[in-house]
């Protein structure tokens, strides 16, 4: 029996994220002798998954299904499953597959964990390991379900090519008028730029800018770094940054690989959404800030004064190093 791995696309093209399932979904067919079947809907690049270890797709292609409707997509995947008789279902942590993964839970009784930062410590018992309490620990979760789905965190495993041959064919569910009580009336995306879910690194500000007028520094070091822009709860709740740049507790949770502070405190609901970011650095003027307690690197100094510099110097060290 397979592996299922649900791969996302926006646009028809692979979010990140979808590589890094599919590294993931390898791993554990290895761990049980099995392959990987992947499900994407509305894609134009199938055939790039088998540079991750799969080694069948299911393609979906419905323009019912754009865009993103949990409920349809569960029953998408809950069929596939079924079709397929996988049972362990591999998705990633973003905010679209927790919406479809309890749906999804409850079409195949299965048992359900998010938040799995790493490989399973054992497949009998199936034991995964997952952050718990804000990203403040970690917890061994045993699945005892038949059906097993996992949710993997975001830059927790990484994107592993694995090359295989991969048979690409279409796959067409049955999906009624009750897939789709619920539609999406609007959708508000930021254009042109790196997203907070996609982003290695993240570049984020707080009140200690001053002002919107002062944001172009913040978006200048992101542009340098190829990062996404990003800014505490009090910021975003002023109008100076749009809602959509909220990280923290009650924001958009970040699991970069590096995030930089400038201005930002590190009140405990921020530090509790951003803790999964492997490097924090923080710049901040106050040296009892709390931010310094969770960093990995500090900079005790005017951002006004070390943004501008630290700008220069990448652009300096990106000329010499090509």
């Amino acid at each position: 029996m397979p592996v299922l791995v649900y791969t996302e696309s926006d646009k028809g093209k692979f979010k990140k994220n979808a590589f890094e399932v599919a590294s993931y979904a390898h791993k554990v067919a290895q761990d049980l002798g099995d392959t990987v079947t992947a499900v994407t809907i509305n894609n134009e690049e199938n055939e790039t998954l088998g540079n991750y270890g799969v080694s069948k797709v299911l393609k979906v292609s419905n323009e019912k299904l754009n865009p993103f409707n949990a409920k349809a997509y569960a029953n998408v995947l809950a069929q596939a499953a079924e079709a397929e008789g996988a049972k362990v279902i591999i998705l990633s942590s973003s905010a679209d597959t927790k919406f479809l993964a309890p749906i999804l839970t409850t079409k195949r009784n299965g048992g359900y964990v998010p938040n799995v930062v790493a490989a399973p410590v054992s497949t009998s018992p199936f034991v995964v390991k997952r952050t718990a309490f804000s990203n403040k620990g970690f917890a061994h979760t045993e699945i005892t379900s038949e059906t097993k789905i996992i949710g993997v965190s975001n830059n927790a495993f990484g994107a592993v090519e694995n090359s295989t041959s991969v048979n690409v064919g279409d796959f067409a569910p049955s999906l009624g008028d009750g897939d789709f009580t619920t539609k999406s009336v609007e959708v508000d995306k930021v254009m042109g730029k790196v997203t907070i879910a996609d982003a290695d690194i993240v570049v984020s500000g707080g009140r200690g800018l001053k002002g919107p007028e002062n944001w172009g520094m913040i978006e200048e070091l992101a542009k340098v770094l190829g990062a996404a822009t990003a800014c505490s709860k009090p910021v975003s709740d002023l109008g100076w940054r749009p809602h959509s740049e909220h990280v923290g507790q009650t924001g958009k949770p970040v699991a970069s690989n590096l995030y930089i502070a400038i201005g930002i405190s590190g009140a405990i609901q921020h530090l509790a959404g951003v803790s999964a970011s492997k490097t924090k650095v923080v710049i901040n003027n106050d040296p009892e800030a709390p931010f310094f307690k969770a960093a990995d690197y500090g900079i005790v100094g005017d951002a006004f004064e070390v943004v501008p510099k630290l700008i220069e110097k990448l652009k300096e060290f990106k000329v010499q190093n090509g």
